[in-house]
This record gives structure tokens, C-alpha cells and sequence, in this order.
């Protein structure tokens, strides 16, 4: 498969697992949209993470709260963990790659703070160890996840599953949740 053939047959496969996607249960993605605004609202903040593409969208997720998605509005307190080169690299020399997000969780997440866990697999060691220090220390958390959500799906309070084996479609539908659910939030904090 070359050339147009090739983007057709990307741009199929991708739609067919948003239809998917629009089909399932999409309470899930209102339920986190929900909990980020509760947080944000009692003064706390999101905490998102994730591993390659996923810490793009959990930065990605950062900046259009922080900034605006699509309307002019104060700006919502959320950080993405995966931003910080030295605290990165420091914790992973002293502590290992499982803890680079679980020590930052330990610094920053509070009792009413979303920590948001992004992975195309649900098996990511990091993610789930943070996931776990979240919701013992009392943050709500909710896990983005692809194939079968994993033990990050199951440990999470609030599950959003793109049930798909290929990485990259579950990347761009994850991108669309997560892009609806800036606009959920969004719309609670403009007049």
C-alpha cells in the first residue's frame, strides 16, 4: 500500500474507531471533565502524565488549561509531570523510571487534585505507580488508556478505555477525548 491508498486506509481506520468510540458508554469522558472542574474550582489543580506520545498529550492537556482551548477565560491550574528535564532525569538516576512521576505526585498532588494517567497500553509502570500514590493520598484519578485498559484502568476511579491494539489510532482518539474534555471544562469557567 503506497501513497493515497495508504492515507485512505489511515483515515479509516481511525474514523472507524471514533464511530467506536462515539457508540460506547461516554460517561466516563463527563465524568472527568466533571472532576477536573470540582477540583479546580476548590482550589486544586490537574497533575497529568504519560510516557512519548502520551506525555505530549499530557502536556498538550496542560497548556490548553492553563492557556485557553478555544474561549477567552481565566487560567486553570494544571501541570503536566512530564515537562521537567532535571527533576525528570534526577529521579529516574536516584530512584529508577518508576518513580518519575510517583515522586513528582508525592511533591505536588494534594487531597482534591485530578491526576490524569495517559497510556496506550494500561501496563506503563510509571504511570501506574503515580496512579497509585494518587489515589492513596486521596486525589481522584482517571486513567486514559488503549487495548484492555490494563491494571491503569482497573486501579483508576474513572476509566476512559480506546479499546484498540494500534498505538496511533488510539492516540488520535484519545487527542479527540481529551480535546473534548477542555471544552467540558472550559465552558464551566466562562460566564
Amino acid at each position: 500500500m503506497l501513497g493515497t491508498d495508504l492515507v485512505r486506509a489511515t483515515l479509516a481506520a481511525t474514523i472507524d474507531l471514533h464511530e467506536q468510540i462515539k457508540q460506547a458508554d461516554l460517561n466516563p469522558v463527563v465524568a472527568a471533565a466533571d472532576a477536573m472542574v470540582a477540583s479546580i474550582q476548590s482550589g486544586g489543580k490537574v497533575l497529568s502524565f504519560g510516557n512519548g506520545g502520551s506525555a505530549a498529550d499530557a502536556q498538550h492537556l496542560a497548556s490548553e488549561l492553563v492557556g485557553r482551548f478555544l474561549r477567552e477565560r481565566k487560567g486553570l491550574a494544571a501541570i503536566s509531570l512530564t515537562t521537567d528535564e532535571c527533576v525528570l532525569t534526577s529521579v529516574a538516576n536516584d530512584y529508577g523510571f518508576e518513580r518519575v512521576f510517583a515522586r513528582q505526585m508525592e511533591a505536588l498532588g494534594a487531597t482534591g487534585d485530578v491526576a490524569i494517567g495517559i497510556t496506550t497500553s494500561g501496563n506503563s509502570p510509571n504511570v501506574l505507580s503515580a496512579l497509585g500514590l494518587a489515589r492513596d493520598r486521596g486525589l481522584k484519578t482517571i486513567a486514559l488508556t488503549g487495548r484492555d485498559g490494563g491494571p491503569i484502568g482497573r486501579i483508576a476511579d474513572i476509566h476512559i478505555n480506546v479499546p484498540s491494539d494500534s498505538t496511533p489510532r488510539v492516540q488520535e482518539v484519545q487527542r479527540t477525548l481529551l480535546h473534548v474534555m477542555c471544552d467540558l471544562v472550559e465552558r464551566a469557567f466562562v460566564a
